[in-house]
């Protein structure tokens, strides 16, 4: 076992080495000893050591051979960044998928060298390639928000004393959740949008929470409201928050809002939820029948 630093051990081979080529048997037995002792080293080691006279063992770093430029390394940090910076091991069999579905929505842009070079590293070379970026981030907290984060901060927010009476034609929508006394597994949920002017309700199933297919349902409810769609409320939901519902709303020229997070007072004034407008209807308020329209599915095509 090494009792001292290499270090160490360099700077006594330099100061022993002289005395131990000119000393007698007797005196280099006594050094060779007294170093064996002191470094821990094997007698024969340390004899060839004190022999050589200069500290020997290690090399020097083999210089980095580059193979990549520096236009792959930075195409490979770009990737690493949008996996969540995991491990090589774990990115390369990603890299593929990851790269193809960069590309496809405009993250990423290869040029053809580029993008071989970089599907052609290993998962040892990605770690090396990554180590100076790995480094620089060592402290900071991961990046760990969900990608509908982006998309809720561009949308605006409103608040219950933000409507001032708007027209008929602003919606505040929820999903309603058919799942029973536990949500694991696929169930059918309700889209519910109520007029925040008049109360005016219309509900249509939603299959899966789906982005395509929330826009779709809001297409075909648009066809039977007895009003323009001028606005469309609602929580923070992700299934909301998404970028494919935001598009649809700018390009039908509908105002998309949202409420604060874990704000449940931020809904409309009128904008009761569906549990509470059944309980109104049971109390028997006849003029809740004429504002709002039970869920009724048989106008809508399924989907």
């Amino acid at each position: 076992m090494r009792r001292i630093s290499m270090t160490t051990r360099d700077d006594l081979v330099v100061a022993l080495a002289g005395r131990y080529a000119v000393g007698s048997r007797a005196d280099r037995g006594r050094k060779l000893d007294e170093f064996a002792a002191l470094t821990g080293h094997h007698r024969k080691h340390a004899m060839r050591l004190l022999r050589a006279g200069v500290p020997g063992g290690r090399s020097s770093p083999r210089p980095e051979r580059r193979v990549y430029d520096q236009a792959t390394r930075e195409a490979l940090i770009v990737v690493w960044e949008a996996s969540d910076r995991i491990c090589g091991k774990r990115l390369r069999p990603l890299l593929p998928i990851l790269v193809w579905a960069m590309e496809r929505h405009g993250h990423l842009q290869l040029a053809p060298e580029v993008l071989t070079g970089l599907l052609a590293m290993s998962a040892a070379t990605m770690d090396r390639a990554l180590r100076e970026a790995r480094g620089a981030t060592q402290g900071r907290p991961r990046r760990r928000s969900p990608p509908s984060a982006a998309i809720r901060r561009s949308v605006a927010v409103r608040t219950f004393g933000d409507w001032d009476e708007p027209p008929p034609g602003f919606m505040e929508a929820d999903l309603v959740a058919h799942s029973g006394p536990t949500a694991k597994g696929s169930y059918l949920q309700t889209l519910t949008l109520t007029d925040i002017a008049t109360g005016w309700t219309e509900c249509a199933p939603v299959l899966v929470r789906e982005q395509k297919l929330l826009t779709a349902v809001l297409s075909e409810l648009r066809k039977v409201m007895p009003f323009a769609f001028l606005g469309f409320d609602t929580d923070n939901d992700s299934v909301f928050m998404s970028q494919t519902v935001q598009e649809y709303c700018t390009e039908a020229g509908v105002e998309f809002t949202r409420s604060r997070p874990y704000r449940k007072n931020d809904q409309a004034p009128r904008a009761a939820p569906p549990s509470a407008a059944s309980q109104t209807d049971r109390k028997g308020d006849g003029g809740a029948e004429e504002r709002r329209r039970g869920p009724s599915y048989g106008g809508l095509p399924a989907l």
